[in-house]
């Protein structure tokens, strides 16, 4: 008997020998892996940052043995999710800045501003997050207040979709603007001869460029404090769109020293310089870092009306908005991006805006392709011109949360009619079958529980409308969550690496209090993220 039971305890040895060692196990989770079954497993095993094995608990525990064994009692388990479409060097700047987001009037941002101003005596004085539409007057503020309290400092305040700013005479001195002029894609507002401090969209840049660019410690702190709030609602790789290359050098300074973990794709702005150095560079692709594409601005914001419109705007009979840069700068960028097998992602608002970005990607492109080119935001599209989507594999890259966040006064701006084809996000997925999700932070929240209410429910924070917006729109709970992981990994050209649970892909997951695939409209909005990996390495946990 005791010579059996040797035996036994000799096999047991054996078969925990013969396990294959590995970093870290996962188990008793309900995981989404969203492969393209969408299967559901129970426990996965990750070894040197990667996932090595999907399945039952029991399958994942007797063939790997793990240094670490992490227990997720029950919670369900996503891949990390993807921002497509955001600015998080831009959201790291907003946090060193004055807030002005839900404000309610303009003397509300006056007296933040004032506030901040106390804690932050020295240079510029920044602020951003102001929209009009959220208040009860809903005209343009000028900059009468700004120069009482503000004589001898510039301030600089951007409005929340960043197509507009208010400025103080002290910052239009420094920029050397003295009257109006005209500009391409751009306009410095006068009232009554005089000028207002507001500026639209090209106009902006006129007063921006001249704010001092951080150094490098103020730089470092911008990216650490955004990786840390976006590590904590579940972000594990963010598209970044447009940077200049000397942020990118800057980018992988801080991930060669490991500073930095955030995964990032970014686009480079529409410039010479930039082209410049990607072209003689060329794409520049590691496990965090993936620089192939160029960000291009076809038009501004529905918001402050300078989206390019087919018609005059509803509200305002006498405008239709403009593009930024003159047609053949559009044709001839993308002549040039083509010729180098790189990516265009183009900023388009408008139907008008849409429909000429439409017709240059359709002419260059030719037919079906795998260029994956993109339009950010395709946010008014005139019903002819949705099939100029799927004619030439063009990716629509949009933001749930503009429906929402737009949806009190879109139609006012659009009209009954044309508001139809605006935030049509289901239509929009049908061309191509698929479609990446974003929340083009810190213009709304980071927070990705936000995108995916906004993609199935059509409905606000605020869980309005209660029946949802244009619900004819509405994403299923499936396409939310592709959506959000492996649809927009492969805007990036990443599907095969990430953005979802599979062998050989990076382990970059997550762990949520409450299912989403299930939860009730306050266990989505009141959502936590439990624990946070990016390369099988534990970045945040809830406390």
């Amino acid at each position: 008997m005791k010579q059996f039971s040797f035996f036994i305890l000799f096999l047991l040895l054996l078969m925990g020998c013969s396990k294959k060692k590995v970093d870290l196990i996962i188990y008793n989770g309900k995981i989404y892996t969203v492969n393209e079954k969408f299967d559901l497993a129970e426990a996965m095993a990750i070894q040197d940052g990667k996932i090595v094995g999907v399945g039952t608990n029991s399958d994942i525990r007797s063939e790997f043995k793990a240094n670490e064994e992490v227990d997720v009692h029950g919670k369900a388990v996503y891949p990390g999710f993807i921002d497509a479409h955001a600015h998080f060097f831009g959201y790291g700047q907003s946090l060193q800045a004055a807030d002005l987001k839900e404000t309610t009037s303009w003397d509300e941002v006056v007296l933040h501003l004032t506030e901040f101003a106390k804690t932050h005596p020295d240079g510029w004085l920044i602020g951003r997050g102001w929209d009009q539409n959220d208040w009860a007057d809903k005209r343009f503020p000028t900059k009468e207040k700004l120069d009482q309290l503000f004589p001898d400092r510039p301030v600089f305040l951007e409005r929340i979709d960043g197509h507009a700013a208010l400025v103080n005479q002290k910052a239009l001195d420094e920029a050397a603007i003295s009257k109006s002029f005209a500009l391409t894609g751009g306009d410095i507002v006068e009232k009554n001869g005089k000028l207002t401090g507001l500026l639209i969209d090209n106009a902006v840049g006129l007063v921006q460029n001249k704010i001092p660019s951080p150094n490098e410690k103020q730089a470092e702190k911008i990216f650490l404090d955004a990786e840390k709030n976006c590590f904590a609602v579940g972000l594990t790789t963010i598209d970044d769109c447009g940077l200049d290359f000397e942020a990118v050098d800057f980018i992988e300074k801080l991930q060669a020293q490991k500073t930095l973990k955030m995964r990032l794709y970014v686009m480079l702005s529409d410039t010479e310089k930039n082209f410049d150095y990607l072209f003689k560079r060329g794409a520049i692709k590691t496990d965090r870092l993936n620089v192939r594409a160029f960000k291009v601005y076809a038009d501004g914001a529905l918001g402050s009306r300078g989206a390019c419109l087919l018609h005059p705007y509803s509200d305002m009979p006498q405008k239709s908005g403009f593009l930024l840069s003159e047609v053949k700068h559009f044709e001839e960028v993308a002549k040039k991006i083509n010729d180098h097998n790189f990516q265009m992602c183009t900023h388009a608002i408008g139907d008008s805006a849409n429909r000429t970005i439409l017709k240059i990607y359709n002419q260059v492109l030719g037919a079906k392709n795998d260029k994956r080119w993109r339009i950010e935001h395709a946010q008014v599209v005139a019903p002819a011109d949705f099939k100029l989507f799927g004619k030439s594999s063009i990716i629509p890259s949009v933001q749930p949360t503009h429906a929402t966040s737009d949806m009190y006064w879109a139609e006012d701006r659009l009209g009954p009619q044309r508001v139809k084809g605006a935030y049509a996000y289901k239509q929009l997925m049908n061309e191509n079958g698929w479609i990446p999700l974003g929340t083009d932070f810190p213009v709304e929240q980071i927070n990705p529980m936000f995108t995916f209410f906004a993609a199935t429910a059509r409905k606000d924070a605020k869980d309005y409308p209660a029946g949802g917006y244009q619900m004819e729109n509405a994403l299923t709970a499936e396409q939310a969550l592709r959506g959000m992981t492996i649809w927009a990994a492969k805007a990036n050209f990443e599907e095969k690496e990430k953005g979802s649970i599979e062998i050989g892909k990076f382990a970059d997951f997550i762990v949520l209090e409450n299912d989403i695939m299930k939860a009730t409209s306050a266990q989505i909005l009141n959502n936590k993220v439990l624990k946070t990996y990016v390369n099988g390495e534990k970045v945040y946990e809830h406390k």
